[in-house]
């Protein structure tokens, strides 16, 4: 983690850093960003701003572009991609007015209106989720960080995961070979978010990368 860290703290640029941590459902990355963002808070008195892009998802009633229950709608249709930029990537960028959102709801489910914070220029932005580094997205990290995982173990982790709100063991594993999987292997049949990354780390052995 360390290693990861003074990656992080090595970038020059003139506006804050913004991290991105990719990778398959249940590879570890929101374990990985807590975790980077707490050694980052030892190592440094710069602000960092911790980021789940999952709060940036549209709510269900939106997502009418294709069936809910399909891997196209899970792909193309879960996440507000015009909002992560607008609220939180271009505000932290070159030239932003460093007004950003970390996310579009309070914990209620009511829209938050007007920026969460205003970030300094030498803030941190560590943030994590699936399908960062799509085209809408993948310009606008200055550190791309993939978390590898088999789709088998992605399978494995995701069905103990989720199996408790997902209604069964069965129906949490319907639901990733159906919706997450296939999503996620066109993610990386289209994007190749492993070649792309600055640096992979292996899921299975928090200390391996590349």
């Amino acid at each position: 983690m360390s290693a990861l860290a003074d990656r992080v703290l090595a970038i020059s640029v003139a506006h804050p850093v913004r991290v991105g941590i990719d990778g398959r459902s249940a590879a570890g990355k929101t374990t990985l960003a807590d975790a980077l963002a707490d050694e980052l808070r030892v190592l440094t008195r710069r602000t960092v701003i911790r980021a789940q892009l999952d709060h940036f998802m549209r709510m269900v009633d939106d997502r009418d572009a294709y069936p809910y229950d399909c891997s196209e709608s899970y792909y193309q249709d879960a996440w507000d991609y015009p909002a992560i930029r607008r609220e939180l990537l271009l505000p932290l960028g070159p030239g932003g007015d460093r007004r950003y959102r970390t996310t579009l709801t309070d914990p209620s489910g009511t829209p938050v209106d007007g920026p969460e914070g205003i970030a300094a220029d030498d803030a941190i932005l560590i943030a994590d989720g699936v399908f960062l580094q799509r085209p809408e997205l993948g310009d606008h990290w200055d550190l791309r960080v993939y978390v590898d995982i088999t789709m088998a173990e992605s399978l494995r982790r995701g069905v103990a995961r989720d199996r408790g709100w997902m209604g069964g063991a069965a129906e949490a594993e319907r639901r990733y070979r159906t919706k997450y999987l296939p999503g996620e292997e066109r993610y990386l049949a289209e994007v190749d978010p492993r070649s792309r990354a600055d640096i992979v780390l292996d899921g299975g052995r928090p200390a391996g990368c590349r």
